[in-house]
């Protein structure tokens, strides 16, 4: 395994809101409404919305249990652009390992009004008050679907979602991924996701890569712990 990373087979994902005072956010609100603002200025679209950060994460060979906090968008922006200054907390999301039924992977290339523009990934977003139930609890599997079907057009019944997860951990960076898999070949599938972002407006992906093995795992372009992640399917871990 690679240096901090720890990716782990679970049964179950639990996660829940407790709040907190963030202090680093407290601390650095000026640094942080100026970076909203150069940000906005490059990507005028981006929306400074409620969303969940992670402050623990339990996590054993049967489940994973992690616990949240709210936080504005605008923090959690400039927390990543500013190199991850405070490592006691963590950006935690649920994703869906997209495959076809040839068991090459599928991600999107981010569009350039997004955030993330020119990266890649599986579809995922940060949990935010719409994943928030009324006991407290954060309802991942369905934040991981909404954001299929938003970045894709993919629906519940165009593909079969595993019952277990896999947590891949590289703090301060922490995936809650399922298997998420179509019933006909990646190639197909790209096809059909991209006419579906055709008719988006506007669109969060730009394109669709293929990822068959090694070689098509783009450094550049990637974050660490997807790389990671395809390094560990194709063996390499």
């Amino acid at each position: 395994m690679e240096r901090d990373l720890r990716i782990t087979r679970v049964a179950h994902v639990e996660a829940r809101l407790e709040p907190m005072e963030w202090p680093w956010a407290s601390e650095n609100r000026e640094r942080i409404e100026a970076n909203w603002q150069r940000r906005k200025a490059q990507t005028p679209k981006m929306f400074n919305g409620r969303v969940l950060m992670l402050r623990d994460v339990d996590l054993t060979p049967e489940r994973c249990i992690n616990t949240y906090f709210e936080v504005d968008y605008a923090s959690l922006v400039a927390w990543i652009d500013f190199g991850n200054p405070d490592r006691s907390v963590a950006n935690g999301f649920a994703m869906g390992a997209l495959r076809g039924s040839d068991g090459a992977f599928l991600c999107g290339v981010m569009h350039e009004h997004t955030a993330n523009a020119g990266r890649i990934y599986f579809p995922a977003g940060t949990p935010d008050l719409s994943d928030l139930r009324s006991d407290g609890t954060v309802d991942l599997a369905t934040s991981l679907t909404r954001e299929l079907h938003e970045e894709t057009g993919l629906s519940e019944g165009d593909y079969r979602v595993a019952d277990d997860w896999i947590v891949v951990e590289r703090w301060p960076a922490v995936a809650m991924m399922r298997m998420v898999t179509l019933p006909f070949p990646a190639e197909e599938g790209a096809d059909r996701i991209r006419r579906v972002i055709a008719l988006q407006d506007p669109p969060e992906l730009s394109d669709v890569r293929i990822i068959r093995g090694p070689d098509d795992i783009e450094p550049q372009k990637m974050p660490l712990f997807l790389q990671s992640f395809f390094r560990w399917s194709f063996g390499q871990l």
